[in-house]
């Protein structure tokens, strides 16, 4: 198993190095740099521009060079845990980044969480008991889930909770906690505002893990060695969880590689309904005024959730199931 994780890990390392060529090239595309937009919007409010102060600018973060040499100068820092120094903001890439990630995740992670502790029972429930009326109330809030934009539903939650309480869910802590320092009160008002972003943001991956766990289920337990099982006496939890579960798990626990960075993705529109003091609203900022060191940095972060979540998949696989392991 540790030859497995190692190589696994190994094989992670050129995939981010291209990834952050892709990821690069793709932000560059746009025609015109940060200078340009920066010149563009105080031409706009009709602010005068100097031209040596812009042909400075343009010297400090290496935007006449090309691109070969931006892009190495960039990943050449990277790898040395230096990010680079945002445009926009005058300040370190890493301090940006390090302030709003932990927001990030700790949303993510509460979302990744919910998606799971709800989505399996259900799913179970619906397999086992197919076309009942639990099964076409699980369906339906399925499908409902998956239609629905994850900014609408925070918009409808923002409405609903103002009519139940008097008072406006946005940010992550009450106004008298937000520069308190960090105490087990300041904990709790944490937890009692965190569920709902997070619940937003796991809402289309419930219902579609969901689904996935329902029809997986329903395969598995039409399958002739579960009949068999059943002829033998074995009790239907038993023969549940010994047996179909454990191969209709493999699916479910393939999806965190991509359900990881999704629920990040989701996070994106939610977090600026919100007023989340995440990644969102500064990887917004960074696309629009094309601050490249930024937008990339985000960008490579995100691929790099990718690849763990997809390290995380292999590794559950290889433990729930032996042919997995045998194979390795």
């Amino acid at each position: 198993m540790l030859p497995f994780i190692l190589r696994r890990i190994l094989f992670m390392i050129p995939t981010l190095a291209v990834i952050s060529v892709i990821s690069f090239a793709i932000i560059e595309a746009p025609p015109g740099d940060y200078l340009d937009s920066y010149v563009d919007r105080l031409t706009s409010q009709m602010q005068s521009v100097d031209p040596s102060e812009v042909e400075a600018l343009r010297a400090r973060y290496g935007l006449g060079q090309s691109w070969s040499v931006r892009y190495w100068r960039w990943f050449s820092g990277v790898l040395q845990g230096d990010l680079g120094r945002s445009m926009e903001w005058n300040q370190p890439v890493a301090k940006l980044i390090g302030a709003r990630l932990p927001w990030t995740l700790a949303i993510s992670v509460t979302s990744l969480l919910l998606v799971y502790v709800i989505s399996i029972p259900i799913g179970i429930y619906s397999a086992n008991n197919q076309y009942s009326p639990g099964d076409y109330v699980a369906t339906l809030i399925g499908f409902l889930g998956l239609a629905t934009p994850n900014f609408l539903l925070a918009l409808i939650f923002l409405w609903l909770y103002f009519l139940w309480t008097g008072n406006v869910a946005v940010g992550l802590f009450s106004d008298e906690y937000i520069t308190a320092p960090w105490s087990l009160a300041k904990l709790l008002d944490l937890l009692s505002h965190i569920w709902l972003p997070a619940l937003i943001v796991g809402t289309s991956g419930t219902a579609g893990l969901i689904r996935v766990m329902r029809a997986n289920l329903l395969d598995e337990l039409q399958k002739p060695y579960v009949m068999v099982a059943r002829a033998k006496g074995l009790k239907e939890g038993r023969v549940l969880v010994k047996y179909p579960l454990r191969i209709a798990m493999n699916p479910v626990a393939s999806t965190i590689g991509w359900t990881l960075p999704a629920l990040v993705n989701g996070e994106l529109l939610t977090s600026m309904v919100l007023g989340l003091p995440t990644l969102a609203p500064l990887f917004v900022g960074a696309l629009l005024s094309q601050d490249m060191f930024l937008a990339g940095s985000v960008v490579f972060i995100l691929s790099a959730l990718t690849l763990i979540g997809t390290l995380i998949s292999d590794i559950i696989l290889a433990w729930l199931d032996p042919r997995i392991r045998e194979a390795i």
